[in-house]
């Protein structure tokens, strides 16, 4: 087995080959990965998008051969909708906000081999111009959503996750971290000069880049917290009002998206 794909609507990413063992990420419906090695129950992945590695459960992939790797990563839609169910034979799978859609013709995916009938809105980034409005009309479809660590999908998602799979929609191929997503893009050397869509990048007492959310319009910031919330933001940081206090500490901020 060199390559799989994800057939259903959320795989928990595992640091090691146990149930037990810490969520460090997830994979979506229709994501792609590497085979790293193999044991009875467990498999060590690395995610095509990001080249993150981590184990997943035998049972919840499916394996490609090289020729559907390939295919399964062309031409690619993502889904609009919180959850919209895509349907084959005998059968559903629920699909989430940010799941791709292999193949998708407008009406069809496929997947395993199978065809899924899929009539939800979908976003194809080789047909359409991203710009900052798209981007923070489909970042704010996540508002409230819970913060989980390792979280990508709208039912539990945390602050890296949640810019990785929104710039995902818009064909864009960030890390998985908020420490490797600094490296992305370029600086933008005052907060006065930021524009909706940029992200703001914030730093714990050793200096470590350990946050990272959207800005918006009127010094605010979209980001995951708790859930995703929309709190304001100046030269310092990030300030919550329902605390009365700052809660990060700005370090940067870069511009991914150019227009």
């Amino acid at each position: 087995m060199e390559y799989g794909i994800c057939p259903l609507s959320i795989v928990p990413v595992r640091s090691a080959p146990s149930d037990l063992s810490e969520m460090t990420s997830q994979l979506l419906f229709g994501e792609v990965f590497e085979v790293l090695s193999v044991k009875p129950k467990w498999i060590k992945i690395r995610c095509t998008l990001d080249g993150y590695e981590g184990w997943i459960s035998a049972n919840q992939s499916k394996e490609l051969s090289a020729k559907e790797y390939t295919a399964a990563q062309k031409n690619c839609s993502f889904c609009l909708e919180l959850v919209q169910g895509a349907m084959t034979n005998n059968h559903y799978v629920p699909i989430t906000l940010g799941c791709t859609l292999p193949e998708y013709d407008g009406l069809n995916l496929k997947l395993d081999g199978q065809k899924f009938t899929y009539s939800g809105q979908v976003i194809n980034p080789l047909e359409t111009k991203p710009d900052s409005e798209l981007l923070i009309k489909i970042a704010r479809k996540y508002l409230y959503a819970p913060y989980l660590w390792g979280g990508r999908s709208p039912f539990g998602i945390d602050c890296s996750g949640f810019v990785q799979v929104v710039f995902k929609m818009l064909g864009y191929q960030l890390a998985r971290d908020s420490s490797k997503q600094v490296e992305h893009g370029d600086v933008v050397n005052f907060i006065e000069e930021a524009i909706p869509g940029d992200l703001a990048f914030f730093e714990d007492k050793k200096g470590k880049i350990v946050h990272v959310g959207f800005i918006l319009q009127e010094q605010q910031i979209l980001h995951a917290s708790g859930k995703v919330r929309i709190d304001k933001l100046d030269h310092q940081g990030i300030y919550n009002e329902e605390l009365g206090k700052y809660s990060h500490k700005l370090r940067i901020i870069k511009r991914i998206l150019q227009e």
